[in-house]
């Protein structure tokens, strides 16, 4: 049952954050309120300055708060490997735990015609204007392992091979259905460096 009032809108607010239910919103509700006021208002004002001012890389989609993200504007990574991620996260994640020094592009999602996400809403004719300029020599995909993110990982691998960039996926480790920013960085690290041609 919904709670009125300040404190029940704060409780079904904090529902929105992935693996958080009623019972673990109520827990932070109270913690924040209770126990740690100052945290609650640091949290609220990072939040709120996030929002304001973080927004995509021109180049590879992920957060950043410029134009390029730091990755983007590292020259001394490598720009003839490109690494294809559903998300932000994935990035962040594969850059932590392996050794993989070339640059990104986040699909913000995975195709799912069901849910009305196609080609277009992942940016792959961006993708396919960095495929047709000649500079990419391997893409990576290191899509989740579901039905979506393999769906997803075949469909760019033909948008590679119709620009003859040879294409991999990561393999040994992550389990099918598994997603990649809850698997630990060995396992990850494993993977990311068996990966296979498709």
């Amino acid at each position: 049952m919904k709670k009125p009032g300040l404190l029940g809108q704060l409780i079904q607010n904090l529902c929105c954050l992935p693996g958080v239910g009623p019972k673990t919103a109520q827990r932070m509700a109270f913690h924040l309120l209770q126990r740690d006021r100052n945290g609650a208002t640091a949290l609220a004002q990072s939040l709120q300055q996030a929002l304001e001012k973080l927004g995509h890389c021109r180049q590879c989609r992920t957060l950043t708060e410029g134009d390029l993200c730091e990755v983007c504007a590292d020259t001394s990574r490598n720009d003839a490997a490109l690494c294809i991620v559903e998300s932000p996260s994935d990035a962040w994640i594969v850059d932590q735990a392996t050794a993989f020094r070339g640059r990104y592009f986040v699909l913000h999602g995975r195709l799912s015609p069901l849910d009305g996400v196609g080609p277009d809403e992942l940016g792959l004719d961006q993708l396919e204007r960095q495929l047709a300029n000649g500079n990419i020599k391997e893409l990576i995909l290191a899509t989740n392992s579901t039905v979506e993110g393999e769906a997803t990982a075949y469909f760019i691998g033909e948008l590679a091979r119709k620009h003859q960039v040879p294409a991999s996926r990561i393999a040994h480790g992550v389990p099918m259905g598994g997603e990649l920013e809850y698997t630990d960085s060995s396992t990850l690290s494993h993977a990311f460096n068996g990966r296979t041609e498709i």
